[in-house]
């Protein structure tokens, strides 16, 4: 898998601005590949359930795109996978080719299994380079209007964008609960540290971040009931995995939290940052709370904005 740069898309040509909604993904493929294994093979990488919602919504709204109308306001899309035949296999990614900012993955191969074959090989840094382009837009949006009036910086010693929409509803020492009113409830961020070495990464990790959640929960986070508090709910198995903020290591969970005694739930996303330099842990978690109604979009602007930090 290759990368590289339009060079003529900075020096020597100018292109248009590109356009689309957060994870729409513009798939140029000829109408017989997409019918086929091809097509097959894209919808279940890229269209693939989100892990940790409670109800099935795909990474990304995939629109089909015959190559020979592949033009004009077609090429503006911020993302774009573009399936070509020829006769090397590979996968190539791509900056600005069309329109600016604009990540365009190629995918070339003979014939159909040769394809799919790239495609499913490649599948996470495919999913990735095109996550990571709308994680970027989703952070320039929040840029427009972010809240600044806050004391985060001086108590956590990190920086983070978020909306101006956003409250801070609890500031107790270096505990934060942060929340917007969406038309159907709220969005939240909770940011706070742990002691160094107080979740080991090791086979129960899980089940310390579990733990951990819940007493959280307990002692900041009460339910609409005397006595009720959130919880994580026990029926789904979180998803794990290890990434990075701010070229630090982190633990990644995703899950589904309710509220213990009262009906309520939603999905969540856990990060527990290794801050060695610190001798902590910061913990910062998104949680939806958005009955009857999608939750992917929720969820992903918590991330951007949880991606956002910097640590000072």
């Amino acid at each position: 898998m290759t990368s590289c740069n339009d060079s003529k898309s900075s020096n020597q040509r100018l292109i248009s601005q590109s356009s689309g909604k957060i994870n729409n993904l513009s798939v140029v493929i000829d109408n017989d590949l997409w019918e086929g294994e091809v097509g097959e093979t894209i919808r279940s990488i890229l269209a693939a359930p989100v892990h940790g919602l409670p109800q099935d919504e795909p990474l990304f709204i995939l629109s089909q795109i015959p190559p020979v109308v592949f033009t004009g306001f077609a090429q503006q899309s911020r993302i774009v996978l573009k399936i070509e035949k020829s006769d090397s296999a590979k996968v190539k990614v791509a900056k600005n080719l069309f329109a600016k900012p604009q990540r365009v993955v190629v995918v070339t191969g003979n014939t159909e299994e040769d394809i799919s074959k790239q495609l499913t090989e490649n599948a996470d840094q495919i999913v990735m380079a095109l996550k990571n382009e709308e994680i970027k837009e989703q952070q320039r949006r929040i840029q427009l209007s972010v809240h600044n009036n806050n004391t985060i910086k001086e108590n956590l010693g990190i920086s983070i964008k978020f909306p101006s929409a956003y409250r801070i509803a609890t500031e107790d020492g270096k505990f934060y609960w942060i929340r917007k009113d969406i038309t159907t409830g709220t969005t939240n961020l909770l940011l706070y540290e742990l002691p160094y070495g107080s979740i080991k990464d090791n086979d129960s990790v899980v089940g310390q971040i579990i733990k951990m959640r819940d007493s959280i929960g307990k002692t900041h986070i009460p339910g609409p009931l005397d006595g009720s508090f959130m919880i994580t709910e026990d029926a789904y198995t979180p998803f794990l995995a290890k990434t990075t903020i701010d070229d630090k290591l982190a633990i990644e969970t995703r899950g589904i939290w309710d509220v213990k005694n009262a009906f309520m739930s939603g999905p969540f996303v856990n990060y527990v940052i290794d801050d060695k330099a610190n001798n902590r842990l910061l913990v910062v978690e998104g949680f939806a709370f958005a009955p009857s109604v999608s939750k992917r979009d929720y969820m992903f602007e918590l991330e951007a904005i949880i991606k956002s930090i910097d640590f000072q």
